[in-house]
């Protein structure tokens, strides 16, 4: 029983590690081999594909788990009963959460399964929710795509150090949150579903 705990244990230690490795090595370079994942994460090559049927899955998953931290972040903001925390709170948390950075990085080096479309159109309709609590609130011509651009900026922001990554991103949310708030009609046409989505399709 010990055993069978104590393997237990290790082979979810190993999953972390890979995960945590893999995150790492395809932010540096989406494509970059599995095998570079293994090394970084300090495990044999063999204990990776016991997890993971190959590269495409793991990217799979890296981005699938990044979608359900979306979601948490949304399913927690709900319930603040002020509009603005609330979407504060949402756009804070997902931004710390470092969600986007992955998405802008893989997006389209992977076929999404079914469970992943139906988790990505249940975050959409939380965040949009969120949005569209604040929206009486925001600057003339804001609208709910304007959001994922948001977002894809702050995860834009980085460097080598990840403490400094966290303090600078905090910085500038407030300063694109401000700006989504106060000023005049935003300028320009707002981002198209097309603009939004044409690196899924590469």
């Amino acid at each position: 029983m010990t055993s069978t705990a104590g393997r237990a244990r290790q082979a979810a230690r190993n999953d972390e590690s890979i995960l945590a490795a893999a995150r790492e090595v395809f932010l540096e370079d989406s494509r970059a081999p599995i095998a570079a994942v293994a090394e970084r994460a300090g495990v044999g090559i063999s204990a990776l594909y016991r997890r993971y049927a190959g590269k495409e899955d793991l990217l799979r998953t890296l981005c699938h788990d990044g979608l359900r931290l979306f979601i948490a972040e949304a399913e927690s903001a709900q319930r603040h009963p002020d509009d603005w925390t609330a979407f504060e709170t949402f756009i804070r948390g997902v931004v710390d959460a470092d969600v986007h950075s992955l998405t802008v990085h893989l997006a389209g080096t992977f076929t999404p399964t079914e469970e992943m479309r139906a988790d990505a159109v249940r975050a959409n309709e939380l965040a949009l929710v969120l949005f569209e609590r604040v929206q009486p609130m925001l600057r003339r011509g804001a609208v709910f795509a304007d959001i994922t651009m948001l977002l894809e900026m702050s995860a834009a922001v980085r460097v080598p150090d990840p403490e400094r990554t966290r303090q600078l991103r905090v910085r500038y949310v407030d300063v694109l949150l401000d700006g989504l708030r106060t000023g005049a009609e935003l300028p320009g046409p707002a981002p198209t579903v097309q603009e939004l989505s044409w690196r899924w399709s590469q």
